[in-house]
C-alpha cells in the first residue's frame, strides 16, 4: 500500500505533466489534482497591485512574489498562492517552496470557485504552516484576513479572523495592504 507521501509525488509527477500539455498547471489536495481555469485580467491586476504595495514595504531578505508552487509532501498539498511573502533566495529553486518559509499567503477570489479559497486552502495554509493567509474577494469587495495557527478538533487551524472591506487598510504585522483602489469585478464594463 502506497504511503500519503508516494500518492503525492505520483500526482505531482501527472500533475507536471498535464502542464506541459495544456499550459496550465494545477494544484493538489486531499488525493486530488484541482485544475484552475486561468484567471481574468483583474485577478493579475488585483495580485500584482498588492505584490508592489507589500515589496515597498518588506525588509531584506523578504520579498513578494506571484503565483509559486509551495508543498508538503507529507500532508500530499501543493498549492500556488497568488502571491506569497517569502525570503529572495527560496524562490531561487527549481522545487516548489517550503511553506514553512512563507509569511503571507494571499488568494484573489475567482468568479466561478470561491469555495477553494474560503474553505479548503482555509483548511490547508494552517496544516502547511503558513502563519498568515489574506483572501481578497473582489466579488462583493470584502477581504478577510486569518492568523494564529492552533490545533482545533485534531487538526491546525486559524484562530482568528478580522473581516475587510474594499476602502479599508489592512495591518498584518507591520505590514498594510491599502484596498482602496482595488477593483471589483462588477466594476469591468465591458462586454462578456
Amino acid at each position: 500500500m502506497q504511503t500519503q507521501e508516494e500518492i503525492y509525488r505520483h500526482l505531482r509527477d501527472l500533475r507536471n505533466e498535464l502542464g506541459v500539455v495544456s499550459g496550465r498547471y494545477g494544484e493538489i489536495s486531499d488525493g486530488e489534482i484541482v485544475m484552475m481555469m486561468s484567471p481574468v485580467p483583474m485577478h493579475a491586476y488585483i495580485a500584482r497591485s498588492i505584490a508592489r504595495q507589500l515589496d515597498a514595504q518588506l525588509p531584506p531578505p523578504l520579498g513578494a512574489f506571484e503565483n509559486a508552487d509551495t508543498d508538503d509532501a507529507a500532508l500530499g498539498k501543493l498549492r500556488i498562492p497568488d502571491v506569497l511573502v517569502v525570503p529572495e533566495d527560496a524562490m531561487k529553486s527549481v522545487d516548489p517552496l517550503d511553506p514553512h518559509e512563507i509569511s503571507l499567503a494571499v488568494e484573489i477570489v475567482s468568479r466561478s470557485n470561491p469555495n477553494t479559497d474560503y474553505v479548503d486552502k482555509v483548511a490547508d495554509y494552517p496544516a502547511m504552516g503558513i502563519p498568515h493567509y489574506l483572501i481578497i474577494d473582489p466579488r462583493d469587495g470584502t477581504a478577510r484576513h486569518h492568523w494564529q495557527i492552533a490545533t482545533q478538533n485534531g487538526h491546525p487551524a486559524y484562530l482568528n479572523q478580522v473581516s475587510y472591506s474594499f476602502g479599508d487598510k489592512i495591518r498584518i504585522g507591520d505590514w498594510t495592504i491599502d484596498t482602496a483602489d482595488l477593483p471589483r469585478y462588477s466594476d469591468d464594463q465591458r462586454p462578456a
